[in-house]
């Protein structure tokens, strides 16, 4: 599937950058064209408006044995003139080579620079009509430019070979491009897929324990509500656990999709740690665990305070989650400089330094988690998805059997 839309992905790209090349090599080569015969197409015209000013005088240079006027120097620049029948006055200038091609040579606009050419000649001329004597002729004034248009032929065959061998390097590149533009799509498709497999097996548990007591239930019928407080204990429990994990899953495809909300406000970070630490001061208690909470007076944040909440929770979650009986857990919030600095540490079994960098990662959980916890390892993806929203940064220092500790800092 990638291989094919590497393939599309650079050609669609080869054929812009193509285009590109051929738009850019199309101008430069008109340009110097331009530029080339700009001095040449100025002095025929020059001569053209003197030629102008001599017929309002009343002199045109009519007498072939006169031949070309003394101020024509450029003896590349010849002078035909044209009769009202199309052809040709032997005049100073002209020869075989127009009169046995004055068909590519008749002059079709008056005051017009135009291209002619023929036998290999290439000129630029210039034409306008006058009345005389004779009647209504043509002065036509020619410039040979074979030397510019040989320059010409070689840059277009330089710039041919360039836009072609441009046009490889373009695909070569393009090739290489897509297939470093896929890295991150095949790492994003493949934490897709394990995260569907993740979410797929945490799902069938609870479903599994729900389905096998509920069977175990109705082979009794006849059982009393008392009998059977056990299994209808373990299905609630795993329906709250089920519920908690639809949540937090939920959660997080609308986090991926920018879909949520942050409603920043500005709020009292000591009534939120005082809530806090009113709910799970008797848990840890009931636990034999020792909680301790100290913010700085005066502490006021713009955030979220919902999503702030939901984040000291996940923490402290973890810590209680981690820590043994008679455990100690700190929890910490002060100003650092131009900062908010909130510290959850606790003296728990720790993380090890190769699952350090993962924790993050939803559905990771480490073997020591695995078997003290039913998590589903959700819960620090959720957190860092916070800490990010709020433009903040977090560190976690752990060392085995010592404990965790996890410093954030929010911009105040």
């Amino acid at each position: 599937m990638f291989q094919k839309t590497r393939i599309k992905l650079t050609l669609l790209n080869s054929i812009i950058f193509i285009f590109i090349i051929g738009a850019l090599a199309s101008v430069i080569f008109s340009y110097i064209k331009v530029q080339l015969y700009q001095d040449s197409d100025e002095d025929l015209q020059r001569l053209m408006i003197r030629f102008n000013e001599m017929a309002e005088s009343g002199f045109i240079p009519l007498d072939p044995d006169l031949g070309i006027p003394s101020y024509i120097r450029d003896p590349r620049i010849t002078m035909l003139i044209w009769d009202e029948n199309n052809n040709v006055v032997d005049i100073s200038g002209s020869g075989t080579l127009f009169s046995a091609h004055k068909e590519s040579f008749v002059p079709k606009k008056n005051n017009r620079i135009e291209e002619k050419s023929a036998e290999g000649y290439y000129f630029r001329t210039i034409s306008d009509t006058f009345q005389t004597e004779i009647g209504t002729i043509k002065i036509q004034l020619l410039r040979n430019v074979n030397s510019e248009q040989e320059f010409l032929s070689r840059l277009q065959i330089v710039m041919t070979v360039g836009s072609v061998m441009g046009s490889l390097v373009a695909i070569v590149a393009g090739f290489y491009l897509a297939g470093r533009a896929f890295v991150p799509i095949k790492e994003a498709w493949g934490k897709q897929q394990q995260f569907v497999s993740d979410a797929s097996h945490e799902l069938r548990t609870p479903l599994a324990v729900i389905q096998s007591r509920s069977e175990l239930l109705l082979r009794n019928p006849q059982a009393t509500i008392q009998e059977k407080a056990s299994d209808i204990s373990v299905i609630a429990k795993e329906c709250r656990r089920l519920t908690k994990l639809v949540s937090h899953l939920l959660l997080l495809a609308r986090s991926d999709s920018n879909s949520i909300v942050i409603e920043k406000k500005l709020f009292s970070l000591n009534e939120l740690l005082g809530e806090i630490e009113e709910n799970y001061a008797e848990l840890a208690m009931i636990q034999g665990k020792n909680l301790h909470v100290h913010c700085d007076p005066g502490m006021m944040m713009i955030g979220d305070k919902e999503k702030i909440h939901q984040l000291i929770v996940i923490l402290l979650d973890n810590a209680m989650k981690y820590t043994d009986d008679q455990g100690e857990i700190i929890l910490i919030c002060k100003k650092t400089g131009s900062q908010i600095e909130m510290i959850v540490q606790d003296n728990g079994i720790g993380i090890s330094k190769e699952h350090l960098p993962k924790i993050f990662d939803r559905f990771f959980q480490g073997e020591q988690s695995r078997t003290s916890s039913e998590g589903a390892g959700l819960g620090l993806s959720i957190a860092k998805w916070i800490i990010e929203k709020h433009n903040g940064k977090v560190k976690v220092d752990s060392t085995l059997g010592k404990g965790t500790t996890f410093k954030i800092l929010f911009p105040i």
